[in-house]
C-alpha cells in the first residue's frame, strides 16, 4: 500500500464536497455557469482552507469533456486525470521552490502555446508570495 498524505486522501472532487468557502464556491460556480471567466483568480488564506483543491475542482469544470460546468462529470479521462494530477493542461508549480525571474521566465514561454488536450490551460501556482519582485513584475506582465 502506498502512502498518500490526508489531505490529498480525502480531496474534494466536486464542489458541493468542499466543506466552508461557501462564497468563494458560489462565485467560481455562477463564473462556469454563466460562461463569465476571467483570465486569473488568485485565491489567499491560511494553510489547510483548501485554496489548490478549489483550484484543481476550478480546473475540471473548465476542462470537463461535457463542456464548461459547475458540476464536472468526475468520469471523463479530463477529469480522471486531474484527479490523478497527470492532465498536461494542468500546471502546478511550487513557486516556493522556484523563486528566480528565469524560472519565471521559463514557465511564461509556454503560456503562448494553446491547450494540448484540454479546452483550458491552467496554472496553480502554490506558494505564489515566495517569488521575487522580479518574478512578480514578469508575471504580471503577461
Amino acid at each position: 500500500m502506498s502512502y498518500l498524505a490526508l489531505a490529498r486522501k480525502w480531496r474534494p472532487n466536486k464542489f458541493d464536497q468542499v466543506v466552508g468557502q461557501k462564497h468563494v464556491l458560489t462565485a467560481l460556480e455562477n463564473a462556469l455557469a454563466q460562461n463569465r471567466l476571467h483570465h486569473a483568480y488568485l485565491f489567499s488564506g491560511t494553510r489547510g482552507v483548501g485554496k489548490t483543491s478549489i483550484g484543481r475542482l476550478f480546473a475540471k469544470g473548465l476542462n470537463c469533456e461535457t463542456g464548461i460546468t459547475a458540476t464536472p462529470c468526475g468520469e471523463c479521462a479530463t477529469c480522471r486525470e486531474i484527479d490523478e494530477g497527470r492532465f498536461v493542461d494542468l500546471l502546478e508549480i511550487d513557486a516556493a521552490s522556484r523563486t528566480k525571474v528565469e524560472d519565471t521566465r521559463e514557465l511564461l514561454d509556454n503560456v503562448q502555446y494553446k491547450p494540448a488536450r484540454g479546452r483550458f490551460k491552467v496554472y496553480l501556482i502554490d506558494e505564489v508570495h515566495m517569488l521575487s519582485r522580479h518574478s512578480f513584475n514578469a508575471l504580471l506582465k503577461t
